[in-house]
């Protein structure tokens, strides 16, 4: 499934022997890209803000030069138009992140959301329903939202 991508980081980025040898699984960056970029698409909407703060949202987590993160975008891109449904994300996910990391993904979501400067129903029911399928409490899903959001005003 994630071939494209596994590949762009063997080929692209210098990831450590160490950091192979710790278990770290670049696919799982992948679908958190491929999630944040279904929380832009979920409102029929692209916006260049939206866009922008992918971009941030993907220097911050993963520390990688422009070219390359451009590149990630699109296979993420294909990635998420190829995906016939959420899971195939939400397992990598559940399988290699740590709560505070799978609280960040959501906050992360939110920032995406908020970009626009409206939070659109659908963008909201999604990441909602990707925060259930991580296992996300509630609470923690309106605690990131309400960061976010206070932060934007």
């Amino acid at each position: 499934m994630l071939n494209a991508i596994k590949t762009f980081f063997d080929t692209r980025l210098d990831v450590a022997d160490e950091d192979k040898q710790q278990g770290l699984v670049p696919a799982v960056d992948l679908a958190s890209a491929a999630l944040l970029i279904e929380v832009m698409k979920s409102d029929h909407d692209l916006d260049d803000r939206e866009s922008e703060e992918f971009i941030s949202v993907l220097k911050e987590t993963l520390n990688i030069d422009d070219t390359d993160l451009n590149e990630l975008k699109g296979l993420a891109e294909e990635e998420a138009e190829q995906a016939t449904s959420l899971y195939e994300f939400t397992k990598l996910i559940n399988d290699h992140y740590n709560y505070a990391q799978k609280c960040a993904l959501i906050e992360n979501m939110w920032r995406i959301a908020f970009s626009d400067d409206k939070l659109d129903k659908y963008e909201d029911h999604l990441i909602r329903k990707i925060a259930e399928l991580i296992y996300v409490t509630h609470s923690d899903f309106i605690k990131t939202k309400l960061k976010v959001r206070d932060s934007k005003t």
